[in-house]
């Protein structure tokens, strides 16, 4: 079973479609209300019809998180109601990002400051992407062959969000730059999936060669085994201190963590 985030709007609605006549698997419509307009109920009863047109089962998740919420917090809140879905029904998860949503997550993530990995957004393997290739003007092409009717969601053209922000800046970007950032998102993700598939061969210890700590992937990866996660300057710091104290010297990680240096290897205490 698949379970359709379906929110309304014209992306969803057009893989609700494309998979209602394309997919052999069952398919479960689920719907998020964050209730962060104080008409968003009205999303709700639009994709409970449209879940009835398709004679497919649905359920909606509701929240009152109010019009100063968050985007991390609506998206968190709503990724929450999803799994929890999904862990319900044995389902999978299919969201309607497309190939616009990747530029946008490239774009912001730059903006942060992203090491290479942030320029491989959307990659959760829980998550499906059906519409992960598909161009807008496809989507809005689509919706109008199939004569398809949505909501438009009034919060995606204000500016208060910093994604909002960026899809209207990316309006006026040239489409050639825009395929040749997609053809290095692909290019990076086949590079992310050899790096992880290499570290994935890393034995879960809490004693490592000192040659490790020289690739910080590899330093990363050793730490998140053990539920460990630094930012990157903190990564820098615990390299250093693996290669420059002596045998025996302590380096701390975090408030519970530490490293013991030795004289070829380090150790998690």
């Amino acid at each position: 079973m698949k379970i359709l985030a379906v929110s309304g709007g014209i992306d969803s609605v057009v893989m609700l479609d494309y998979l209602a006549h394309s997919s052999d698997e069952s398919l479960f419509v689920a719907h998020f209300d964050h209730g962060i307009r104080s008409n968003s109920h009205e999303d709700a009863e639009f994709v409970e019809r449209l879940a009835k047109e398709y004679k497919l089962p649905f359920e909606c998740g509701h929240a009152k998180l109010g019009a100063d919420c968050s985007e991390a917090a609506a998206r968190e809140a709503r990724y929450r109601f999803l799994f929890d879905l999904a862990k319900k029904h044995s389902a999978s998860i299919c969201v309607a990002h497309h190939a616009e949503d990747i530029i946008e997550s490239i774009v912001i993530n730059l903006l942060r400051g992203t090491g290479w990995r942030g320029l491989t957004p959307m990659q959760n393997p829980e998550i499906e992407r059906p519409l992960q290739n598909w161009r807008k003007t496809e989507i809005y092409c689509y919706a109008t062959d199939h004569n398809l009717s949505f909501r438009q969601d009034p919060t995606n053209i204000e500016d208060t969000y910093l994604r909002n922000r960026v899809r209207e800046k990316l309006r006026d970007f040239p489409e050639l730059s825009k395929q040749k950032m997609l053809k290095l998102y692909t290019s990076q993700c086949s590079l992310k999936k050899e790096i992880d598939d290499i570290l994935s061969t890393i034995p879960k210890q809490t004693r490592y060669d000192k040659d490790f700590a020289k690739d910080q992937e590899v330093l990363r990866y050793i730490l998140n085994l053990h539920d460990i996660h630094l930012t990157r300057p903190q990564l820098k710091n615990c390299q250093d201190a693996i290669s420059q104290l002596s045998p025996g010297k302590l380096h701390s990680l975090d408030a519970n963590h530490f490293i013991k240096v030795n004289k070829y290897s380090f150790e998690l205490v």
